[in-house]
C-alpha cells in the first residue's frame, strides 16, 4: 500500500446550537466573524460563520443535519481562535460589551508553540479560547 494517507487541515467543524441567530449574532458581533447562509444539494438552507480562511456550519438543537454526531449537543465545544491583537485589548473590548473573562491571561500550549489565552463563554456556554502566539524561547535564534 505505501504510505499511510495524512490529513492536511481543518476545512470546518459543525457547532451545535441553541439558537442559531443568537450564535450568529454574538460570533458577528462580538468576535468579528461573518455569518454566511449556503444551500446544500437537497435545497436545505444552512447556516455557517467565516473568518479567515475558516468556517464553523451550525446546527440547531433538534434541527441538526445528517450525518451528525452521535449525540449533538449545545454547550459542549471547547474552541480556540488564534488572535494577532494583543490580548489586553481584547479584555477591555470584552469589557465594554459586557463579556465576562472566565480565566486569563494564561500561558498555554497552541497546536505550533507557546500561546498566551483568555477564556470567555458564548450564548450556549460553549468555552471560547482567544490566544496570541509567543515566541518558542527554547528555539535557538540566529
Amino acid at each position: 500500500m505505501g504510505q499511510s494517507p495524512r490529513l492536511d487541515a481543518i476545512d470546518h467543524l459543525v457547532l451545535t446550537v441553541t439558537s442559531i441567530s443568537s450564535t450568529c449574532k454574538f460570533y458577528q458581533n462580538i468576535l468579528g466573524m461573518q455569518a454566511e447562509a449556503f444551500t446544500v444539494a437537497d435545497g436545505t438552507q444552512r447556516w455557517a460563520l467565516k473568518f479567515g480562511q475558516q468556517k464553523i456550519n451550525l446546527h440547531e438543537v433538534g434541527s441538526e443535519f445528517d450525518p451528525k454526531s452521535a449525540y449533538p449537543t449545545a454547550g459542549s465545544a471547547d474552541l480556540c481562535f488564534l488572535t494577532s491583537t494583543p490580548l489586553e485589548d481584547w479584555i477591555e473590548y470584552f469589557s465594554v460589551h459586557g463579556i465576562a473573562i472566565v480565566q486569563g491571561p494564561i500561558a498555554r500550549t497552541g497546536a505550533t508553540g507557546p500561546i498566551q489565552s483568555i477564556y470567555i463563554r458564548d450564548p450556549d456556554y460553549n468555552l471560547i479560547e482567544v490566544s496570541v502566539k509567543k515566541p518558542n524561547l527554547k528555539q535557538k535564534r540566529p
